[in-house]
């Protein structure tokens, strides 16, 4: 199924000079693609924008950007669509060229066959001994410098584990190699502090304003290992697997049934319209 678009023209070859290849110099976000609907594309958009503003890129065009998904997308139900923008060509140097064009990338993946029984009664989550790096100016955008998650998820090989925990230098409980975590105790929601590393995922946006909603009590706050252990369920978010239960992490076991029903049907309810 993968087809990808560059600035509106199907290809799949991009300068070399291009600074997304060169520096990671850019930013992406992955949409899930569901009745042939893209999910939560609000809030994609506004992260990505966000993100645009942080690196003094300018913002794409919405319109556009839409418009290209809807022509990837056309046609197809279910499916992955990744948007990447990048500063565009430059020179050699890391000073950003004042005359860059940003390059715009649409691709459309195929579903990933996750297994039913993650969804149901639980993954297994390990821990990474790759740190994040604290940087408030990068904290919470979706840059494309990737290299800590790459280093995390190769740690392990085991089909059995979903995912790996990451930490900051100071010992704190971030997220996932690709996800957000959420801790429950006492039918209070926790999740960690984003301020300073990690990425604010468009599905943990939207838990929290559910529980809102549902006057679910929740706090951000920094999260120990100690907490993680101590929590009486854990749970995982993303765009692509919306809330995934963690029934182990080491050797401790959480029960997924005490997580909240009508605040996972409320979640399914928005990415699965």
């Amino acid at each position: 199924m993968n087809q990808s678009l560059l600035n509106g023209e199907q290809t799949t070859l991009i300068a070399l000079t291009d600074r997304g290849l060169q520096y990671g110099d850019g930013l992406f976000e992955t949409i899930a693609l569901s009745a042939g609907q893209l999910t939560l594309w609000s809030y994609h958009i506004e992260r990505l924008n966000a993100g645009c503003r942080r690196l003094a890129i300018p913002v794409p065009d919405e319109s556009l950007l839409l418009k290209e998904a809807e022509l990837l997308t056309k046609g197809v139900k279910q499916g992955v669509v990744k948007i990447i923008i990048t500063r565009g060509s430059g020179g050699r140097g890391y000073r950003p060229p004042v005359s860059a064009e940003p390059n715009r990338i649409v691709t459309l993946h195929s579903w990933p066959d996750y297994p039913a029984a993650w969804f149901k009664t639980g993954v297994v989550l390990r821990l990474c001994q790759t740190r994040l790096g604290s940087n408030p100016s990068l904290a919470g955008i979706k840059h494309l410098n990737r290299l800590e998650q790459v280093l995390a998820r190769r740690e392990w090989s085991d089909p059995e584990i979903a995912e790996g925990l990451m930490l900051d230098g100071n010992g704190q409980v971030i997220e996932a190699t690709q996800s957000n975590l959420f801790l429950l105790y006492d039918g209070q929601l926790v999740t960690p502090d984003l301020s300073c590393c990690g990425v604010a995922g468009t599905v943990r946006r939207l838990v929290m304003e559910v529980a809102q909603e549902q006057a679910i009590p929740l706090e951000i706050s920094a999260v120990t290992l100690q907490q993680v252990r101590q929590a009486d369920a854990l749970f995982l978010t993303n765009a692509i697997t919306g809330i995934l239960p963690v029934k182990q992490f080491e050797k401790v076991r959480y029960d997924v049934t005490s997580i909240p029903t009508l605040l996972i049907e409320e979640v399914n309810k928005h990415l699965h319209r």
